[in-house]
């Protein structure tokens, strides 16, 4: 009977600058810890010689297992591909840029060995710059409004989950999930411990602002109805007002007579209006889509090939 302790998850896009020192350095970590584990990395669509260097590792180590998607599916579709093929009883995702390093890992484990079912990494002095800082940490207090759980920092991908979560995570069938908060959202005690974060060393960041913008929308649209309710007090407010502002203007010109004063304001108040019933429809319209990508039942990623090396 397979019998591993310790699955370490790791997306991997492009870094091949970074994959010979994160394998040596986790390699060491675990070895230093004594216990039994897996090295899953899942190749996200790399264009560089990323999938080269991994199946190098495979054939020096029968821990390592690639996982080889037909292309670019994005951090967290990369991330599912490999929990779905995770068999420890501890589940450990970290990314592969080096900015938190693998000998964190063991504090995690300690964390989960107390009791808790989700340990999340708290970047205490990051090494990104602010214009990475600033929207992360706006991610981070919604993140904490919308489930009630005051964490610090929900985009910290080095994490543990025990076994349950993990199976749970993966029997969920969403096409587009984030998944610190989907974790959350299955665990009883949750806890986030103080890891080192550095800056990065090889390579660059494959978050873009856009795509910051649409992790938010996926917290946000996958796990809370907030912005179509902030919609509907939007446009009870709004009629209320332009109610309270026809009967002004009727009031006004029974008492002063017809005037042609305040066109200009009228059209500014027009274009408010207006303004508010696009991004209404535009908030309505990202449900939409997301229902529309869901019955579609399209795979979140596809998986080219797994690589292993010898089995002993």
């Amino acid at each position: 009977m397979n019998d591993i302790a310790v699955s370490i998850v790791i997306p991997v896009h492009n870094e091949e600058k970074n994959l010979p020192e994160l394998y040596a350095r986790i390699t060491d970590v675990m070895n230093a810890g004594g216990r039994s584990c897996e090295i899953i990395f899942v190749d996200d669509g790399s264009t560089d010689t990323s999938l080269d260097i991994l199946k190098s590792f495979t054939t020096a180590d029968a821990r390592v297992v690639v996982i080889e998607l037909s292309r670019n599916f994005g951090q967290h579709a990369a991330v599912m591909a490999g929990l779905a093929r995770t068999q420890g009883r501890t589940v450990v995702t970290i990314d592969a840029d080096l900015q938190n390093p693998p000998e964190e890992i063991p504090t995690l484990l300690a964390a989960i060995d107390e009791g808790y079912d989700v340990v999340g990494g708290w970047r205490v002095n990051r090494g990104d710059s602010i214009l990475r800082i600033l929207p992360s940490r706006a991610l981070n207090s919604l993140s904490a409004a919308l489930f009630g759980l005051p964490l610090k920092d929900y985009g910290c991908m080095l994490r543990a989950y025990r076994r349950e979560i993990v199976d749970q995570i993966v029997a969920c069938p969403e096409v587009a999930t984030y998944i610190p908060a989907l974790a959350n959202s299955f665990a009883r005690r949750v806890t986030e411990v103080p890891v080192a974060h550095r800056p990065r060393a090889g390579g660059a960041s494959k978050y873009s602002p856009l795509r910051l913008l649409r992790l938010n929308f996926d917290l946000i649209t996958g796990f809370s109805l907030l912005p179509l309710q902030l919609t509907v007090l939007a446009g009870v407010a709004v009629a209320c007002g332009g109610l309270l502002f026809a009967i002004f203007l009727f009031i006004r010109r029974i008492i002063v007579g017809p005037e042609v004063e305040g066109v200009f304001t009228l059209f500014a108040i027009l274009f408010f209006f207006v303004g508010l019933q696009l991004l209404a429809l535009g908030i309505v319209g990202e449900y939409v889509g997301r229902i529309y990508q869901q019955v579609r039942r399209r795979p979140p990623f596809v998986i080219r090939g797994i690589h292993t090396g010898p089995r002993p």
